[in-house]
């Protein structure tokens, strides 16, 4: 009779677990064992992760107990903290998705020499004017320099609209150095104008930052 029971409970456990069956975890999700996890990834401290031991150019959800840069929506989260002297600011290492007219803040960017962009713009390693039409993207708008010298349209709520050429990456994964000329990290959502950009759209500099919208070209 006892055996009968546990057979029972065995199959009604197997029946109702959310673990067992057809329902498999993504990132960071439950298990209990390698079946439990969708796709490539193991149970690592009962939770569904990369394997640390497979080397991937791009992992399914970031080294094993980090919070995945994507998650199974498509949605952009932090992939950690850069502190800073007594702050501690969110990193980034992807952008929200890009649609035919993403929504973006716009930021003012001095990309001249001594201006408060840091070193040389690393598409062309060169200075730009404040004359010049030109931007920088968050680092996963960026997309690893993909995007170097290629034109974006950016409409401001005013109506208003300017192509500016991509010269530069808006780093949302490091700063605080000399190199970001000790500014924070960026927001992962910014597109750092030169005034001329400003400018061009009608915008009182003062503002400092924005909301706009802009598209590739």
């Amino acid at each position: 009779m006892a055996n009968l029971v546990f057979i029972y409970l065995a199959i009604l456990f197997t029946a109702t677990s959310p673990l067992l069956g057809n329902a498999l975890s993504g990132c960071n999700g439950p298990c209990n064992n390698e079946n439990d996890c969708s796709g490539r990834l193991i149970c690592i401290n009962e939770q569904c992760n990369d394997d640390p031991d497979v080397v991937e150019s791009t992992p399914t959800c970031g080294s094993p107990g980090s919070s995945p840069s994507l998650d199974e929506q498509g949605t952009c989260t932090p992939s950690g903290t850069l502190t800073c002297g007594s702050e501690s600011y969110t990193t980034y290492s992807c952008s929200p998705e890009i649609a035919a007219s993403t929504p973006a803040i716009l930021t003012l960017n001095d990309f001249s020499e001594g201006g408060d962009g840091g070193a040389e713009s690393s598409c062309d390693e060169q200075f730009h004017d404040n004359s010049e039409l030109v931007v920088a993207l968050s680092t996963g708008w960026f997309s690893g320099g993909s995007r170097c010298s290629q034109e974006i349209t950016i409409t401001a709520s005013n109506g208003n609209s300017v192509v500016a050429k991509v010269v530069d990456e808006c780093d949302s994964m490091n700063g605080c150095d000399k190199e970001h000329a000790y500014q924070k990290p960026c927001d992962n959502n910014i597109v750092d104008g030169s005034a001329a950009v400003w400018n061009a759209l009608g915008l009182d500099q003062e503002l400092g930052k924005v909301d706009i919208s802009w598209s590739m070209v």
